[in-house]
């Protein structure tokens, strides 16, 4: 009978930790999350994988809490136009619905074309950082190994 590694372990022990090549999966699985907006389901991938990796990968954890938090800002955007294209449209007795709302669909397309880019890279070997939530995800530190 073979032995499980850690199969959910005895108290205060630690999980295995993962292989570069698994490091690398999870981290692009978790960028590629931003897919799972096309069913509704931002930023709950990333948090997934945030959850079941933490403790097994530094790399994975970075890539994953960046990827969620990238997502929470998008969503915050995202209502926050919803919120302008409404009041706008109800100040201008609609004709601003006609610009603004065609517009919303541009920008839903933002952030589910910059993870699958974060995604390729991640895949390539580089470490890729989003802008302004990477630094706030890790204090700045530029290493994630």
């Amino acid at each position: 009978m073979q032995e499980e590694r850690n199969p959910g372990g005895p108290p205060g022990s630690t999980p295995e930790p993962l292989d570069a090549q698994d490091e690398k999966t999870w981290s692009v699985v978790a960028h590629l999350s931003v897919l799972a907006g096309l069913i509704g389901l931002v930023p709950f991938g990333a948090l997934l994988v945030w959850l079941l990796y933490r403790d097994r990968s530094a790399r994975v954890r970075f890539h994953a809490a960046q990827a969620f938090w990238y997502q929470v800002a998008w969503i915050v955007i995202f209502l926050a136009y919803v919120l302008v294209t409404v009041v706008l449209s109800i100040v201008t007795l609609g004709i601003a619905a006609i610009v603004l709302i065609p517009l919303a669909f541009l920008l839903a397309v933002v952030p589910l074309a910059h993870g699958c880019y974060a995604a390729y890279r991640v895949n390539e070997g580089e470490d890729y950082r989003y802008p302004f939530i990477a630094d706030r995800v890790d204090g700045g530190a530029r290493r994630v190994h």
